[in-house]
Order: C-alpha cells, then structure tokens, then sequence
C-alpha cells in the first residue's frame, strides 16, 4: 500500500457525496474522475464507490422490504479474463450479465468427463423430485418432467475432481456445495421456469435452511446435447443459453427475491437427448 492510500481515509462525509452524486443522476465514471482530480489515489477512489454505493442500494433494498442480501460466490472476473484457473483445467468465460448475475463457462467438462458422468448416473436414473417447500421433504414437481440422481459429495474420484474444480473456478467452499444432480431430459420433457431459492414465505422453508441456509448460486454443466430445443432460458432478462456439451452457466441470487431476475427454466427438448448436471451451492456447509 503506497503512504498516500495509507493516509487517505474513507470518512462518512464522503461516503454522503458519493451518495448524492448517485442520486442527482451522475455516472459512475464521472464521478471517479473528479474523486481523483481532486487529489484522491485511484485505488480508494475505486474502493470508497464501491463499498458505498453497495451498502446504499441494500439499505434501499431493505426498506423497500425485500431480504437482506448474502455473500454469493463470485468467480475473480476483475479484470475481464477470457479465462479461468480451475485448478486442473482453464476455463474460458464466454459471456458475462450483471443484473441478473449470469456468467456462460466454455470448456468447463471434457467430453471424456460428460461421458463418463451419463455412464454412472444411469442405472441410478428415476422420475425428479423437487423440494416440497411447504414440508421440507421432496415431491413429484409437473413443472419438473426429466429423469434424474444424486451422487454424494466426493463419493467418485470423478466427482471430486469436478467438486474441487468448481470450487475454485466461482470460488466458493466446496462444502457448501449440494451433492451433484444428474438430469435426463427426453423429447417433450422440460422444466418450467423457477427460482432456486427457498421461499422464505414457505412453511418448510426453515427445516430446509438447517442444512446449510440459503442457496446463493446455481451452476448448471451441459453433458449432452439435444438435436433441438433444451436451451436454458431467464425469461426476465430475454437470455436463453444453448446447450453445448461441456459448457456451463452460473448464475448467483444475493437474496431470496424476485428482483434478482433468476427466473430460470428448461426449454422443451424437441429432438434428441439432453444430460445436464446441476451444483446448487449454499451459504455455509451442507450437511
């Protein structure tokens, strides 16, 4: 840290101009500009915007009565690369969204991997259940029509290997990650657009919560393409990602509430077969 970050403080009295400059309409980088004119280092400039300008929008949030935000995970996008360390292999970042947060991953599985994936999963297959929400128990969803297992946190070399990949790709503990979901989707099936979260509104949302709180992040790995249809759609937004064999999309939801524009859903598959792989990722450990 350079003497002149060292003597430069943060006070409360700009922390209200950075506020005001937000409010009468001022762009963010008009607003750097004159920080740094004025003698301020670049660094707490930077950093002063972005703690206050964060803090403010939650206690707006938070008066407008929505929950309070949490940590998510958040894979080290800072300075825009075009790929990421994932330990064992680089991962290319195909598209970034930041309202809602949606990041497309290119190459995150082999197709050696996708393969091998489908194989253990199959004589595991049976209907999906979805959470029952108003019990904290599972239940046949309609909205929910593929085929799908778990696997237990690290119980194949192959799921480990992947586990600790997606760990430090979006960077995030992976214990507080839930066993990895194998979904089969064949022509006709689809999963209707949803949230991932817990209704907070839900009467067994609480027992659910107990495992490890909130999910704070979805990350879904595509193992096989379909001929046609089967994209990932965010109908908030307009966005819809195509199902391409090794590639992913994460997308992280700071609260449980609709602003977070997460709607998301499984478009119909209209030729072929669909294998994805789906890693919900919580606030703390899951047990």
């Amino acid at each position: 840290m350079s003497s002149t970050q060292a003597t430069q403080q943060i006070t409360p009295e700009l922390r209200k101009w950075i506020v005001a400059q937000a409010e009468a309409g001022h762009a963010a980088e008009a607003v750097l500009k004159s920080m740094i004119a004025s003698g301020w280092n670049e660094d707490v400039a930077v950093d002063a915007m972005e703690s206050t300008l964060r803090e403010h929008l939650e206690h707006q949030a938070v008066q407008k009565g929505l929950p309070p935000g949490v940590p998510v995970p958040e894979p080290r996008l800072e300075e825009s690369p075009l790929y990421l360390d994932a330990g064992d292999r680089q991962v290319c970042v195909l598209q970034v969204m930041v309202n809602p947060r949606v990041i497309v991953f290119g190459g995150l599985l082999s197709d050696a991997e996708c393969e091998q994936l489908i194989d253990l999963a199959k004589p595991r297959m049976a209907r999906s259940l979805t959470v029952a929400t108003k019990t904290g128990g599972e239940e046949v969803n309609a909205d929910r029509t593929s085929n799908g297992m778990f696997f237990q946190r690290g119980e194949h070399p192959l799921v480990r290997t992947l586990e600790e990949r997606i760990a430090l790709l979006l960077n995030w503990p992976m214990e507080n990650g839930e066993g990895l979901q194998i979904l089969h989707y064949r022509p006709g099936t689809e999963y209707k657009p949803h949230y991932d979260y817990f209704d907070p509104a839900e009467p067994g949302t609480p027992t659910i919560l107990k495992r490890g709180g909130q999910r704070v992040g979805t990350l879904v790995m595509y193992l096989g393409e379909p001929d046609k249809g089967g994209g990932t759609v965010f109908p908030d937004v307009n966005l819809e990602v195509a199902p391409k064999r090794g590639n992913a999309v994460f997308f992280s939801y700071d609260r449980a509430h609709p602003s977070t524009k997460t709607l998301h859903g499984g478009s119909p598959v209209l030729a072929g077969d669909k294998w994805i792989a789906t890693k919900w990722l919580r606030e703390r450990r899951f047990e």
